[in-house]
């Protein structure tokens, strides 16, 4: 008798996985995209550098993709459900800590450490349960689930700005670490599938799981896929890219001459082209007119464009028109490199692949910020971070291109295999009945 997984049911309860996951969203990686916010009152705060600032946001991302893994371990022997209660205790626990304003340093700590920890505990479960609810609408439920990100980051700007004005930037983090404490309850709607006993062992495709010791093997074996190897690379290079825009955004609209809350109003831009790029991605990707991976060779190298062109921007219009198409093609990546992670290991490895997948991605997220900043500091303008951010994703785009072309000879040599053992077998038959 093999446990396995119950059949994905393609909707019913999965809609209410779905509609948590999309708070989970909301509440942890839409809360580090509006940073920017807080960068410059920070900044004046303790009157430092760019570069010394840009660390706050560069640990928390670096240990919110090197705790991934730890995460999907932890899925494995827990469930998704603890994990995402404990992460949202950590997120909340984080950002109340930092509104106590002790020093630099502890703010490196509690919203570093303690906050990045607890994203890694709730985003990663929350993904890997709309995954392994969904399989013909896989596409279009991660998009959904994602564009959470995008709709509170919307709505977060201008409420982010009002309560640095109202109460401070202390004051403000104290209501928002509260907020975050809802995180827990989207994690206790995270109702697993029950497993099964069966006698089948044959595979079932997207339906089949493998057993937890099973998952925790393959985590090694998952290294020595060349294709998998390759996806790491664009996992660094784009990741250097996609934190750098965000933290920067409302400086340089500042830095032109633009009023605060015209400035805090282009995230909120930014936020809708994100939800639309997201929407409209899962909706192309779940139509299967092209494979995913082309998709996403697609639109990153598109992103990179406009980010480089970005710092041409004169004035507040021309700001809106750049950030709206690269809000939109942003969230076609994000859209869409989650669920390129099932072409390139299946299902199967999945919960292990996106774990190894955020683990290497926090190289790209924990070195782009400072490096960014640094730029920032040596040149006396913003300009620089947009292109080393534009850069970094066009080079991406590259690596995603030779993953593509190793998974189709991979396919077709399976496929020619296949079709030699099937002639052989039939040729057997025909000499057995002579």
């Amino acid at each position: 008798m093999t446990p396995r997984k119950a059949q994905p049911p393609d909707g019913g309860y999965g809609w209410v996985v779905v509609m948590s996951a999309f708070i989970i969203m909301g509440l942890t990686t839409a809360v580090l995209k509006n940073f920017g916010l807080f960068f410059l009152e920070i900044q004046s705060h303790f009157g430092v550098l760019t570069s010394t600032t840009s660390w706050v946001t560069s640990t928390t991302i670096a240990v919110f993709h090197l705790l991934a893994p730890a995460a999907s371990a932890l899925t494995l022997r827990f469930s998704q459900r603890v994990v995402i209660i404990v992460g949202g205790l950590l997120t909340s626990s984080g950002v109340l800590l930092a509104s106590l304003d002790l020093s630099l340093p502890w703010l490196y700590f509690s919203l570093g450490i303690l906050q990045g920890t607890g994203f890694a505990f709730s985003w990663l479960p929350a993904n890997s349960m709309v995954s392994h609810y969904f399989v013909r609408w896989r596409p279009i439920a991660i998009a959904i689930a994602s564009a959470g990100e995008s709709v509170f980051a919307f709505s977060f700007s201008p409420f982010f700005q009002w309560l640095i004005e109202t109460y401070g930037w202390q004051g403000a983090l104290l209501i928002i670490g509260g907020l975050q404490l809802n995180i827990c309850v989207c994690g206790a709607l995270m109702r697993p599938l029950h497993t099964r006993e069966t006698k089948d062992e044959a595979h079932d495709g997207d339906a089949a799981a493998p057993s937890p010791e099973r998952k925790t093997l393959f985590q090694c074996a998952l290294l020595r896929k060349p294709e998998l190897c390759l996806y790491f690379a664009f996992a660094i290079l784009s990741a250097a890219g996609i934190f750098i825009p965000p933290l920067f955004m409302v400086p340089f609209s500042n830095s032109l001459g633009i009023e605060k809350y015209w400035s805090a109003s282009v995230l909120s831009v930014l936020a809708l082209a994100d939800l639309l790029g997201r929407l409209a991605c899962g909706w192309l990707a779940n139509m299967r007119l092209m494979r995913n991976l082309q998709l996403l060779t697609m639109v990153t190298a598109l992103y990179g464009v406009v980010l480089l062109l970005l710092p041409v921007s004169y004035n507040y219009w021309v700001v809106v028109v750049f950030t709206s198409l690269y809000g939109f093609l942003f969230g076609c990546t994000v859209a869409i490199h989650i669920t390129a992670i099932v072409d390139i290991v299946t299902l199967e490895g999945f919960d292990n692949g996106l774990g190894l997948f955020m683990l290497f991605r926090s190289v790209g997220g924990f070195v782009g910020p400072p490096a960014a900043g640094w730029l920032v500091d040596h040149t006396s303008g913003y300009s620089s971070a947009f292109y080393l951010s534009g850069l970094c994703l066009v080079f991406s785009a590259f690596f995603v291109v030779l993953v593509d072309r190793l998974i189709q000879r991979r396919k077709a040599a399976e496929a020619r295999t296949e079709q030699a053992i099937d002639q052989e077998e039939l040729t057997g038959k025909k000499i057995t009945v002579a």
